[in-house]
């Protein structure tokens, strides 16, 4: 009891300093990804705030007076180093500062009431995408018969342009059949509320955007699944499993556990990306996701909320590499191993 309990001390401290590092790495990682996502906008020739009032016929003396105004919301008064210190300490404090393309609107507010809708959309395709794909290729893994007609779907899925996919199928189910809206996330006679009416409404509008990209992600992880499988039925672990006289079902539960885990990691990084939305979709449906917000801010030349968005995408894609090593470490004994290898 007390060499198993000096191990399980052992191991415990080799986990504290694995996940240490990592939060340092990721700390360092989020301070040089914010700084390059503030120093392109800030670098480039140009100012936003003249690009923006160069849309506007405006006589010199209004001209001035509204350059100054903007000028002074958006900072960019200030010499590059203050412009630099005030977007940390707006970070810190969770101010993304003004919109252009909102204005006088906080980057902040539009992040937050664009943030809902994407995750709707996103977060249920892709897992269920994974879910239903991961099975499909598993068993196309061990059945002819299956295989013959998940792969090729699979490929086709995959190969789907989604730009042709978000067209097609609101001109189909909306334009020629008429069953389902084309665009926006809600009856705009609806005031949002918390009612049957009104989430009705919603998952009306949310259908298609969802399976537009539901159908695109089913075929990656059925055909990632399907050729993980038969490699892992196929390795020395396997054919030491059959060696041993172990039932097929055992080798072939074994065989899904270790293709699982890079199919895990595929899942944690496009989790990651979600945050930034799918621009192609919900500019086709026009649905008020973050898509469709980074659309409008590059159409309007919004470098502030661009940036804005593009911190949530950071922080989003570090977290999930985050939660990734966290499941590695609970299920794949192999991660374990290597911290304790490290640490000897």
């Amino acid at each position: 009891m007390t060499g198993r309990r000096s191990v399980d001390a052992a191991q415990g401290v080799n986990v504290r300093r694995y996940l240490t590092r990592k939060v340092i790495t990721y700390i360092l990682a989020f301070f040089v990804g914010a700084t390059i996502d503030w120093g392109i906008p800030h670098l480039m020739p140009g100012n936003p705030v003249q690009l923006y009032l160069s849309k506007f016929q405006l006589q010199p003396g209004g001209y001035a007076a509204l350059y100054k105004t903007m000028s002074e919301a958006f900072g960019t008064n200030l010499p590059l180093w203050d412009q630099y210190w005030h977007f940390w300490y707006g970070l810190v404090h969770g101010d993304l500062g003004v919109s252009i393309y909102d204005f006088p609107g906080r980057v902040t507010t539009l992040i937050f009431n664009a943030i809902p809708y994407t995750l709707a959309l996103l977060v249920p395709a892709i897992v269920l995408s994974y879910v239903l794909g991961n099975r499909l290729g598993a068993a196309a893994a061990r059945r002819k018969s299956l295989d013959n007609t998940v792969l090729p779907a699979g490929y086709i899925f995959q190969a789907i342009p989604y730009p042709w996919l978000a067209l097609l199928l609101p001109f189909l189910f909306g334009e020629v059949w008429h069953v389902f809206p084309i665009s926006g996330a809600y009856d705009e006679t609806l005031l949002p509320a918390f009612s049957w009416t009104f989430i009705s409404s919603l998952l009306y509008h949310w259908f298609l955007p969802f399976l537009t990209v539901f159908i695109v992600s089913l075929g990656g992880w059925a055909i990632g699944m399907r050729n993980l499988v038969i490699y892992e039925l196929e390795n020395d672990s396997s054919r030491y499993l059959r060696a041993l006289g172990a039932k097929e079902r055992v080798i072939r539960r074994y065989a899904y556990r270790g293709a699982s885990l890079p199919q895990l990691s595929g899942l944690a990084l496009a989790l990651g990306v979600v945050i930034g939305g799918n621009i192609v979709t919900e500019i086709a449906f026009h649905y008020p996701g973050l898509g469709l917000l980074i659309y409008n801010a590059i159409e309007d030349e919004d470098y502030f909320l661009l940036q804005g968005i593009f911190i949530f995408i950071v922080v989003g894609v570090l977290l999930a590499n985050f939660i990734i090593d966290l499941v590695y470490i609970t299920v794949d004994p192999r991660t374990r191993l290597s911290m304790q290898g490290a640490s000897s």
